[in-house]
């Protein structure tokens, strides 16, 4: 029997697509030792063809051309064997417990394209991992400008913010593992020469054991940073970098100043007719000795030394589940990727606290609680950033007299005497626009309210609509009277009868 005998390991089971077994009693010859090479690696052992028959005593050999017999964990077995630590019997006992093996575990994990009908000569079809190359579409030579270039390309198409497709994001996930591996120079080793499978099972001297395809990082945030930090999909036009130094470029970008706020209390009749105030306001102004920059005067800033200018230092963890990475921001640059000499006056912020006068023009109609956005004038941005905006919170005090309400409206009371209810009158009245004479008609009732038109506030916004103001009247009765105010009255009453 021409037969060959294989030892290999279970990843490079894994990369083969088709594997054959065919099995045959193999008889040691009478009188003679079988010893294959005592190599301590496992190698191919094969008999010559056309053995001699009655060699060593007249046995022989079955031939049988094309037998393949491939064992995953038979190299124990080869190298005892070797060592003249058993007969072919025994060997041959081992090899076939080892493929019956192998079989079994295929076909328990589904091994692809499953097994086929068992028959003698039976075929066990085993699919290969993912390539990686043929996902991102690039050849096995590809360099690092080309492996970026085509991730670059199918993340945009399968995010799943972009394309809506079913399998989109599945699709996104692999081509982000897929580059992953490719573009580290460890995992491409280990990933070339055992597979998809020496990444699951720590092949290349354990490096990544344990950890599995779970080792892997989260795809958006391998296309975040790839794709310039927090911008998400509005990012993908500036086309820097790659991770840290994105970040990095992030924080020395010029970036707007913050808002600021400003509480002004106002009279009543200002806030109805509007006036002028100067404002003294605080806020972050451009440093004049570093001109806003931060950078000590005659320094220029450096590359940061801890970080290498990416403004962010990753510590890599290695536990019994496997290698952990973790980013952190650069304590050395505090993320900027860039030391320097701080400005004394500002401490390297580039801005300090100033005082500055403000003029403001408060329109007719403003209320409590109205807010004015005075623009620019907010605090200085940070590396040349444009300002933040004022906002100018407004509060009224309130007038003994006149009461404000629905916005434009005024409520005021006046108060008159019974009499002068009974007879009529007129009376002068208070308004936002001076005093005014009313006519209070005869027999007004307690409690009646006047109208007086557009004597209101004026609309804020559009300050030829006004308001009406309205006057309740208040009726008194004295408590005690005169005996001719009482016999007045009492004539009075008999009349009324």
């Amino acid at each position: 029997m021409a037969s060959s005998i294989f030892a290999s390991s279970s990843a490079s089971l894994q990369r083969t697509t088709t594997t054959t077994f065919r099995m045959k009693k193999i008889l040691p010859p009478q009188g003679h030792s079988f010893r294959p090479s005592s190599s301590s690696s496992p190698c191919a052992c094969a008999t010559r063809n056309n053995a001699k028959k009655g060699r060593g005593g007249g046995g022989g050999y079955i031939r049988r051309s094309g037998s393949v017999v491939t064992a995953a964990t038979a190299s124990a077995s080869s190298s005892s064997f070797a060592n003249g630590g058993g007969s072919i019997t025994d060997f041959t006992k081992k090899a076939t417990a080892t493929t019956s093996t192998i079989r079994n575990n295929i076909n328990k994990k589904g091994g692809g394209g499953g097994k086929k009908k068992q028959s003698r000569g039976k075929t066990l079809i085993v699919t290969a991992g993912t390539d990686y190359y043929e996902l991102l579409g690039v050849s096995r030579s590809a360099d690092t400008k080309e492996l970026k270039r085509a991730y670059r390309q199918l993340a945009r198409k399968y995010h799943p913010d972009v394309n809506k497709e079913p399998g989109a994001e599945d699709k996104f996930k692999e081509i982000s593992n897929a580059y992953e591996v490719l573009s580290d120079d460890q995992k491409k080793a280990i990933y070339d020469q055992y597979g998809e499978a020496g990444l699951k099972n720590g092949m290349g001297g354990g490096g990544y054991g344990g950890a599995g395809m779970g080792d892997f990082t989260n795809p958006f945030d391998l296309f975040e940073s790839f794709f310039g930090g927090s911008a998400g999909m509005g990012g993908m036009g500036g086309m820097g970098g790659m991770g840290g130094r994105s970040s990095a470029q992030a924080r020395n970008r010029p970036t707007q100043g913050d808002d600021e706020r400003f509480d002004l209390e106002i009279d009543f009749l200002e806030a109805v007719f509007g006036c002028e105030k100067e404002l003294d306001v605080m806020r972050l102004a451009d440093c004049d000795t570093c001109s806003g920059s931060g950078v000590k005067a005659g320094t220029r800033p450096s590359t940061c030394g801890t970080c290498g200018g990416q403004g962010q230092v990753i510590a890599t963890v290695r536990t019994p589940l496997g290698n952990f990475q973790q980013v952190t921001t650069c304590q050395a640059c505090g993320g900027n990727g860039q030391t320097s000499t701080p400005c004394p006056k500002c401490g390297g912020d580039g801005r300090v606290r100033k005082s500055k006068r403000i003029s403001l023009r408060v329109p007719a109609g403003v209320d409590s609680g109205s807010r004015l956005r005075v623009r620019s004038e907010g605090n200085s941005g940070r590396k040349g950033g444009p300002p933040g905006d004022l906002y100018v919170f407004i509060a009224v005090r309130e007038d003994p007299d006149l009461k404000r309400f629905e916005s434009i409206n005024i409520s005021t009371t006046v108060t008159i005497p019974y009499t002068k209810a009974i007879l009529g009158t007129t009376v002068k009245v208070r308004t936002v626009d001076g005093t005014v004479d009313l006519k209070i008609p005869t027999g007004v009732q307690p409690g009646a309210t006047l109208l007086m038109a557009k004597r209101g506030v004026p609309k804020l916004g559009n300050p030829n609509v006004r308001g009406d103001q309205y006057v309740k009247v208040k009726v008194t009765i004295p408590n005690k009277i005169s005996n001719e105010e009482k016999a007045l009255v009492e004539e009075l009453d008999k009349n009324q009868k």
